[in-house]
């Protein structure tokens, strides 16, 4: 037998698609799905029943029937893409700066689902290609509800990785306001007043939640500490990854930088302003290498730190910042120490340190919590400790002063976890017009 005629039997085609779908059905772990292999065999062997029935056989010479052809087309697409983006990648647009100069507003991306292993949908009727919304309403359906499973991956979550995951506060959204932190605004107005002026709410669950992307600096069973802004692990400082940027005053001698320079940097023009009465630079981001730059600029008089120092009054204590609770007098550049929870390890509860682990509990682990006279009761036992029934990671964006991370909604769950950022397919910047505003040196650069 020739290669042609080997590469067109009906029993290579068979054998080749069958170890396919037999590989893929050991590492989906649910061995019902071995009865596809008799479709499979029919589909190549027996030919008995028609399964693409949208499709048509032309005899010799007949006019092609192009709105069949177009369907057939877009099953297609829609079958081989929807299980891409399931199991292997799918795309992702950065929505803001929290994370320049690593990853700029206007990145789009290809996230891989290899890297930590793909979730199983846990709500699986759900519009094609569209994540949580189309035409101002969800684009799913809870009908169908299956518990968290993740597959096998290529690694566990490290500390350094860039992590795409879901929102952990996203669970409750705001109609008129679906990008807000409901959570909140419910802690800075009140619950009644938030709902009657932005809702009604959407309870959405967590494979359905807004995608974000950050840097895990923590994994579960580390302690963390941020301290002058430099976050510590264990006690050792943490590698300053090249794109980590922080707030700095410049002070220049009475005008401002030169826009060319700036641009030249890597500076985002539309995040700067200037103050004549400084006169400079109130609030401008710096990487390391950026710091440097900007010292050498014969304008620039000094660059300081913009630190948040712990405040001496509990009044003036930034309630916004986990665990939301004047027990823990933290700011977002002296935060911890916080440890960081690990499935089947277990911790003291007391009423001092349950704001942390709350949302933990009742929320991401589905329990029911009570606080009754100073005891806490969980599914209406009294309980002084919890074991921990999943890990927990911190993140933080590499613009350390213009993020809203772990710092402000507390831990993320392994079961949140989306994948990693692999490819940047396009990279257009928002304050430029076309074409200027297409980063080319961006195009398809591996993460």
């Amino acid at each position: 037998m020739g290669w042609k005629e080997f590469y067109h039997n009906k029993w290579t085609g068979f054998l080749f698609w069958a170890l396919l779908y037999l590989l893929w059905v050991i590492w989906l772990g649910n061995y019902w799905w071995l009865f596809g292999l008799a479709v499979i065999f029919d589909l190549f062997i027996t030919k008995k029943v028609k399964w693409l029935f949208w499709q048509k056989k032309y005899k010799e010479g007949e006019k092609r029937n192009v709105l069949l052809d177009w369907l057939d087309a877009i099953i297609f697409a829609v079958i081989v893409v929807t299980f891409i983006n399931i199991f292997f990648f799918q795309a992702f647009k950065i929505p803001s700066s929290s994370m320049e100069s690593t990853l700029y507003t206007g990145d789009h991306l290809f996230v891989s689902k290899l890297s930590y292993g793909p979730r199983i949908p846990q709500t699986p009727l759900s519009v094609p290609f569209v994540h949580n919304r189309i035409f101002g309403h969800e684009s799913y359906s809870t009908l169908i509800r299956n518990d968290y499973r993740r597959l096998k991956g290529l690694r566990e979550v490290g500390r350094g990785d860039i992590v795409v995951f879901g929102f952990p506060n996203g669970d409750t959204v705001l109609t008129k306001a679906p990008s807000e932190d409901y959570h909140e605004l419910v802690r800075r107005s009140g619950r009644a007043l938030v709902e009657d002026r932005l809702g009604p709410i959407i309870v959405r669950p967590a494979d359905k939640k807004d995608h974000y992307v950050k840097r895990c600096v923590a994994v579960p069973g580390d302690t963390l500490l941020v301290k002058d802004g430099l976050v510590y692990i264990d006690s050792e400082p943490q590698t300053v990854y090249p794109g980590v940027q922080y707030s700095y005053e410049v002070k220049t001698s009475g005008q401002k930088i030169n826009s060319k320079v700036i641009d030249r940097m890597g500076l985002n023009l539309g995040e700067l302003y200037y103050r004549q009465d400084l006169p400079g630079y109130p609030m401008m981001t710096l990487t390391a290498d950026m710091l440097e730059q900007i010292r050498k600029v014969p304008s620039v008089v000094s660059v300081s730190a913009n630190i948040d120092y712990v405040p001496l009054h509990d009044e003036d204590l930034d309630l916004s910042l986990f665990p939301h609770s004047t027990n823990f007098r933290w700011t977002r550049d002296f935060y911890g120490p916080l440890w960081i929870p690990e499935k089947g390890a277990s911790v003291s509860l007391t009423m001092e340190n349950l704001p942390l682990y709350e949302r933990i509990i009742s929320v991401y682990e589905g329990h029911a919590l009570e606080v009754k006279g100073g005891d806490i009761f969980i599914d209406g036992q009294k309980a002084d400790s919890y074991t921990f029934g999943q890990n927990y990671y911190f993140m933080m964006g590499d613009n350390r002063h213009n993020s809203l991370d772990s710092r402000y909604w507390g831990f993320v769950p392994e079961d949140h976890v989306v994948g990693s950022p692999a490819l940047i397919w396009l990279s257009t910047d928002r304050d430029r017009k076309f074409p200027h505003n297409i980063r080319w040196g961006r195009f398809f650069k591996i993460l």
